[in-house]
């Protein structure tokens, strides 16, 4: 899996706090704009985050590239709808020379089902192969590809909704790969906007678990791992 940070809106940090000060000022835009700083934009975050302001979150916007990630993983990303997506098709690209797959590590773990697991993605592959040959077009043939096959795609979302991703898909109870998506993610916009993302992750880390009866009952464990998240971009900056 790789991703990466693609575009994001320029001093994000400087735009969402312009923008909270805006709804209680009154004086002009420009005012606004020119007694900014560093300091008091995370101080005026840090007040809409704790008060619940969040639509002004909406306005800092960050789109991201990852690749090397299944459509297992690719049909669950779409389900956030207020985030925009550009998919590889399997319609249009053919994959005559064989796919990339997905191993999930619980069958890497036991070696004579990776065997038999590699058997089939190489079977499959073979098939896909013939049906090509045979003039089947890429849009039928793709009807065998498995959910393990590779996928890339450029995603964009506003910072709000990437809290509320981030709230979803780091915890310990999402699907493995789309956890570890998340938190590359994650990684990156701290790198970019830390005031916006510092307290990001799952639910448990403002509070009591919201997972209730289905909680990996290690909160402490999950808080220690985003503090860290968290410190390591902001000492490289």
């Amino acid at each position: 899996m790789f991703v990466s940070l693609l575009t994001y809106t320029p001093e994000a940090e400087r735009v969402v706090a312009t923008a909270a000060r805006l709804c209680y000022a009154d004086v002009d835009c420009q005012t606004l704009t020119e007694r900014s700083n560093p300091k008091d934009d995370r101080q005026m975050i840090d007040k809409v985050l704790r008060i619940g302001h969040h639509g002004v979150l909406e306005h800092a916007v960050f789109s991201f590239t990852a690749e090397g990630i299944s459509r297992a993983l690719t049909h669950q990303l779409v389900r956030h709808r207020l985030a925009s997506f550009a998919q590889q098709s399997q319609r249009y690209v053919a994959f005559d020379g064989g796919f990339a797959y997905e191993t999930p590590p619980s069958i890497a773990a036991q070696p004579e089902l990776a065997s038999r697991y590699n058997d089939e993605m190489q079977r499959i592959a073979a098939l896909y192969a013939d049906l090509r040959q045979s003039g089947i077009a890429a849009e039928d043939a793709r009807f065998i590809l498995p959910n393990a096959s590779h996928s890339r795609l450029i995603m964009t979302m506003n910072a709000r909704e990437l809290r509320h991703f981030f709230r979803l898909r780091c915890c310990r109870r999402a699907q493995w790969e789309i956890r570890k998506l998340a938190i590359g993610i994650l990684v990156e916009v701290l790198k970019v906007a830390p005031a916006l993302f510092k307290d990001a992750g799952p639910g448990c880390l403002a509070g009591t678990c919201p997972e209730g009866a289905m909680s990996c009952g290690d909160a402490a464990e999950v808080r220690r791992e985003f503090a860290e998240i968290a410190r390591i971009p902001a000492e490289k900056n």
